[in-house]
């Protein structure tokens, strides 16, 4: 049986699965739905043309939903996607997607949302990634999977940050970072690569050795982007079990949109 509290307000329309729990004076409205396993916290508003999957634990006090904050929004049916398997601590605010940019915010699985984090309109949060306490994204940011986000930490609009990248304490993020890299301050600065991620992931020596050498062609050979990336394109013969490692980073340094940090 669904475990809803008696002071819970769950629209009939809503589509809750039998096994969801939803704690006391929970909002819960006529598009929503809420897929097997998981629990939702007391005091959580969860509104819009939302969908969440399976065995998310939802903490108390979230804003899940709500119209974005762009005053172009007029009400359109836009969406919050919402994966599996993740945690979203307290006080959290996610925003449907606007008009002509997709219109859908999105949170893919087993990611580890701490208090107080702002996800902005058509963002999208890939898998596996960990967003500190006053996390802030700012509209149609991207985050890779196992991205690492340091709290107090903002990030610009349009901005994206790579596979396995590592953002510091308190920066602010206006440019793109590439995949593997450590960054933090503000004026946000490229520290080295993001090794004890990497080690804790499994990857091979041989693979942090490519790593290493893509961040040494960006960043310490003083070389342009367009000589640092026939650099990097030459890693995929030399070093062929990084191959799926280096033709990632050349996607994204080839899709970066608002120059990469450097």
């Amino acid at each position: 049986m669904t475990q809803i509290h008696a002071t819970a307000l769950v629209d009939p329309a809503a589509e809750i699965h039998s096994s969801v729990s939803i704690g006391p004076y929970t909002v819960i409205g006529p598009h929503v739905k809420i897929g097997a396993g998981t629990t939702v916290g007391a005091h959580c508003v969860i509104e819009g043309r939302t969908t969440i999957g399976q065995d998310n634990r939802i903490f108390q006090f979230n804003s899940l939903g709500a119209i974005p904050q762009d005053k172009k929004y007029a009400g359109e049916p836009t969406e919050l996607t919402i994966g599996d398997r993740n945690t979203i601590r307290e006080f959290c605010t996610f925003n449907l997607g606007v008009p002509g940019a997709g219109g859908v915010t999105s949170v893919g699985h087993d990611n580890w949302i701490m208090a107080y984090t702002h996800i902005a309109h058509d963002c999208h949060v890939d898998n596996h990634t960990t967003l500190a306490n006053n996390t802030t994204l700012a509209g149609h940011v991207h985050l890779a999977d196992w991205v690492t986000v340091g709290g107090l930490t903002g990030i610009h609009q349009f901005v994206s940050v790579g596979a396995h990248a590592m953002v510091g304490f308190a920066s602010a993020v206006s440019q793109d970072v590439p995949p593997f890299m450590l960054v933090d301050g503000n004026p946000l600065a490229v520290r080295g690569f993001n090794v004890v991620g990497l080690r804790r992931r499994g990857f091979t020596p041989e693979r942090i050795a490519a790593v290493k050498q893509m961040h040494k062609l960006l960043y310490r050979q003083g070389l342009t982007l367009e000589q640092s990336r026939n650099g990097i394109q030459a890693l995929a013969s030399e070093l062929p079990e990084a191959a799926a490692d280096v033709d990632m980073m050349n996607r994204f340094l080839a899709s970066a949109t608002r120059g990469i940090a450097r």
